[in-house]
């Protein structure tokens, strides 16, 4: 027993298995050439054809296809081809058993898609050429298109019976059942009426195939990718046209707002990706607005601007916090309050951080130390004020001028313009700044301010020094030392600026200057990035190098006491404290406050005037 391997039927012979597999399967792998109808038998070909394409019989005058159908008697015929124009691919089907073509030496030969193939007894096919003549059988008939060999007509050929096999046979095979269908449709017998009524609808239209309309015209497209590129085309002929219709497109919809709106312009789609661009922009300057307000905000909070309150709401918030912690019992809390509020109300710094007799001692120090130093120049007596809890983080700049005005009250030519002993607190100094805005000195400054420093935390500079010393008649000049002189970012230029200030006065008309010289010059405030600090002396060491010698603010009372004290190595450690060499000072810029004397009310109004476009002196 045989056993098929594609539908599993049993037949005993060999002859009987391929006679199945050619009629049970290979037959149904036809394909119409004038549609897109495929894998059907050639009875349903053969029927297809005839219905659905009557059409173009007669055609093959004009390169078509002709649709002959069979003679109603035998005669003699050619080849039996199916040719399409369109595909330019034959197809024929043709068996032969018994005649000298058709069978040789054991093997059968079949014509199946136009090609000849060998059948061998072990069912291996050997593709041969196409065959142009073949014998045709009695019962079968042979039309040709009417043009030559490799014509562009075709000819469908089938027996004279009213059902076609499909394929060409012997009389002895005549009886041989064709298919399994054949077999099912007599089985079924009434019901296989209504069975060949849905073949029949299905054979006798055209497979239509699938359609792409364009969605912008009225073309139809056969094909996705074609569609696709038709469409491109579409919108870059609009995209091109719309540069130049929106001009007049815009200055129409402006005149006439109503008509714009009742017809639709051709560059809708351009113009709405446009305007989701715009969208898209909007929204983007949107989130930079907002980053920026946040940026703002945190420089508000870092230079103390942001509304948190100034000197008196941080120094309550601090003793609040050591109440709270036990550090402070309530009655301890409620005097320092009190005598805060009397201290603020006289507008005189109540002197709790305040260091006296600072330059004195480091006088005595260097004439019993330090015998490493060639030349130690000190500026005027001077005292050193720290930061207290209500100013800590931001008070730098208010300090650092208390130290000024300290020393320049000492001073004989200074008595007449500022009130001696008295030193303004942080909140009177900001009354005072306010002030000098008041009279017109640095506007800039003020606006950046928006004209307010009190009640703030405010940072101030440099310029603010500046103008709070011209409002005092104070002649200060202001040095700004921008970029870096030396290697390794430092900035040499300012050490020896610094030793020519202090010492132009020392050495006026001595021969031989002592070692050590406290000189009649006031400190220097020197600024940059973050902080502020007085320069109240320079070192000249053997081997020529300069050394500044700094008072810092944030530097507790503690420390900067330990300098009026006798043992000798603490002097020198808290000396050690004060000395920066250009290698302590690397920031990028540095700005230097010098006072020179007192202007007079002339002077002060040039000032004034000056101030608008206020400008520092450039060092280099």
């Amino acid at each position: 027993m045989l056993t098929c391997e594609i539908c599993g039927e049993e037949l005993v012979l060999e002859e009987d298995m391929k006679t199945h597999l050619l009629l049970s399967h290979l037959e149904n792998d036809m394909g119409c050439p004038l549609c897109s109808l495929s894998r059907v038998s050639y009875d349903e070909l053969h029927f297809h054809i005839n219905t659905a394409h009557k059409d173009h019989d007669g055609a093959e005058g004009r390169g078509g296809h002709s649709l002959v159908r069979p003679s109603s008697r035998p005669t003699p015929t050619t080849t039996t081809t199916i040719v399409d124009s369109h595909c330019k691919q034959a197809i024929g089907l043709s068996r032969s058993e018994g005649s000298e073509g058709g069978v040789a030496n054991g093997n059968r030969f079949d014509t199946i898609g136009g090609g000849v193939s060998l059948r061998t007894s072990n069912s291996t096919l050997v593709s041969k050429e196409l065959m142009t003549v073949t014998p045709t059988p009695p019962g079968y008939t042979a039309f040709s298109g009417g043009e030559s060999s490799g014509g562009r007509a075709v000819a469908i050929v089938g027996p004279t019976s009213s059902v076609s096999t499909g394929f060409l046979r012997s009389a002895q095979d005549s009886s041989r059942p064709t298919s399994r269908h054949c077999h099912a449709e007599e089985s079924l017998g009434v019901g296989s009426a209504e069975h060949t009524k849905v073949k029949q609808k299905r054979f006798s239209s055209p497979l239509k195939e699938k359609q792409f309309p364009c969605p912008m015209c009225a073309l139809v497209c056969t094909d996705a990718f074609i569609l696709q590129e038709h469409v491109e085309l579409h919108l870059l002929e609009e995209s091109t046209a719309e540069e130049a219709v929106l001009g007049a497109t815009s200055s129409t919809e402006a005149a006439s707002p109503s008509s714009s709106n009742s017809s639709v312009s051709p560059g809708s789609d351009l113009r709405l990706a446009r305007g989701l661009q715009e969208e898209e922009k909007e929204r983007r300057k949107e989130q930079e607005a907002k980053r920026e307000a946040e940026e703002f905000k945190k420089l508000q909070r870092q230079f103390g601007v942001d509304g948190r309150g100034g000197y008196r709401r941080q120094m309550e918030r601090t003793m609040e916090k050591a109440v709270s912690r036990g550090v402070m019992v309530p009655a301890d809390f409620h005097n320092k309050r009190a005598e805060m509020m009397e201290a603020l109300a006289s507008g005189v710094d109540d002197g709790k951080t305040r260091t006296q007799g600072v330059l004195g001692a480091l006088y005595v120090y260097y004439q019993r130390e330090a015998r490493d130093c060639v030349h130690v120049w000190l500026s005027a007596e001077t005292d050193h004020y720290c930061s207290s809890e209500g100013d800590k983080g931001w008070g730098c700049g208010y300090r650092n001028f208390q130290m000024l005005l300290s020393s320049l009250q000492r001073m004989e030519p200074y008595t007449t313009c500022l009130s001696e002993g008295s030193v303004p607190s942080i909140p009177q100094v900001q009354v005072l700044i306010e002030g000098a805005w008041r009279e017109g000195l640095d506007p800039q400054g003020a606006t950046h301010f928006n004209q307010r420093l009190q009640g703030t935390r405010a940072w101030i500079g440099a310029t603010e020094i500046y103008a709070l010393c011209t409002s005092l008649r104070v002649s200060a000049r202001v040095l700004d030392f921008h970029q870096p002189t030396g290697p390794g970012d430092t900035h040499p230029r300012i050490f020896d600026w610094v030793k020519q200030y202090f010492s132009q006065t020392a050495t006026r008309g001595a021969r031989l200057p002592p070692r050590v010289v406290q000189t009649t010059q006031p400190p220097l405030y020197l600024q940059h990035q973050g902080h502020s600090r007085s320069i109240v002396g320079v070192e000249q060491k053997k081997n020529g190098s300069l050394c500044l010698l700094l008072l810092d603010p944030g530097c507790s009372p503690g420390d900067v006491r330990k300098l009026l004290s006798q043992d000798g190595s603490t002097v020198t450690t808290a000396v050690r404290r004060m000395r920066k060499f250009p290698g302590n000072l690397k920031h990028r810029q540095y700005q230097v406050v010098a006072v020179e004397g007192v202007l007079s009310p002339e002077e002060k109004r040039t000032r004034i005037l000056n101030s608008r476009t206020l400008q520092a002196e450039r060092i280099p």
